[in-house]
C-alpha cells in the first residue's frame, strides 16, 4: 500500500470528524495548543491517478505544493504516507496535470490551524460540505506511530469527539459522493 520508500516519504497519523460547533472546538484548541498558526484559504485540486491520491494545494499567500498520498479509508485514526513537492508555477502545473490525468474534484476550504506539540489541529470550513475537525500527528525520528496514535487518542478525548462523527473518507471523496447523490 505504501509508496516506494525514499528520503522524501513522510508519515502522519490522522483523524477527521464532522462537527457542528467550531466555536466550542476553538476554545478547546486554544486551551491545549502549544502554538497558533492562524488561518489559511486552501484550494486542493485532486487529479485522477491509478494509485493513492494526488492533489495540487494552493494556499493564499504561500507557495503551492503537489501532494501525493496513500492512506486507508478507515474510520478513526489512520497512518498516511505522503510526499510534498514545492510548486513554483501552480497554474501551469494544474493545466499540465489536468490535461494528462483529468481533474477529479476541487476542495475549497478555510482552515484555522493550531499545534499541539507535533500535531496539527485543523478547524475546517469546507465549501459544499460543512465544518470539520482534523488532527494530523506528524511522525519523525523522534515521534513514532505509537506515539502519534497516543497523541490523537488524547486529543480526541480533549475535544470530546463522538464516535458517530468520525469520518473514513477525505473531503474529496465526500464531495464526489455529494455530486453523485445530486445527479
Amino acid at each position: 500500500m505504501a509508496f516506494k520508500l525514499g528520503r522524501s516519504l513522510l508519515q502522519n497519523v490522522e483523524l477527521k470528524a464532522r462537527v457542528r460547533d467550531l466555536a466550542r472546538l476553538r476554545q478547546t484548541a486554544e486551551r491545549v495548543a502549544t502554538e497558533y498558526l492562524g488561518w489559511q484559504h486552501q484550494i486542493d485540486t485532486y487529479f485522477r491517478c491509478p494509485r493513492g491520491r494526488l492533489k495540487l494545494r494552493e494556499i493564499e499567500g504561500q507557495q503551492a505544493q503537489l501532494v501525493g498520498y496513500m492512506r486507508p479509508d478507515a474510520t478513526g485514526s489512520k497512518v498516511s504516507d505522503y510526499r510534498l513537492t514545492a510548486v513554483i508555477d501552480a497554474a501551469s502545473l494544474k493545466q499540465t496535470l489536468a490535461a494528462a490525468l483529468d481533474v477529479l474534484v476541487v476542495v475549497d476550504k478555510q482552515r484555522e490551524i493550531f499545534l499541539y506539540q507535533n500535531v496539527r489541529i485543523h478547524l475546517d470550513r469546507v465549501a459544499g460540505l460543512g465544518t470539520f475537525l482534523e488532527f494530523e500527528a506528524v511522525l519523525s525520528g523522534e515521534i513514532d506511530q505509537a506515539q502519534g496514535q497516543a497523541q490523537v487518542v488524547f486529543l480526541r478525548g480533549e475535544f470530546s469527539i463522538d464516535p458517530g462523527d468520525l469520518l473514513a473518507l477525505s473531503y474529496s471523496d465526500l464531495l464526489l459522493r455529494e455530486r453523485e447523490a445530486i445527479g
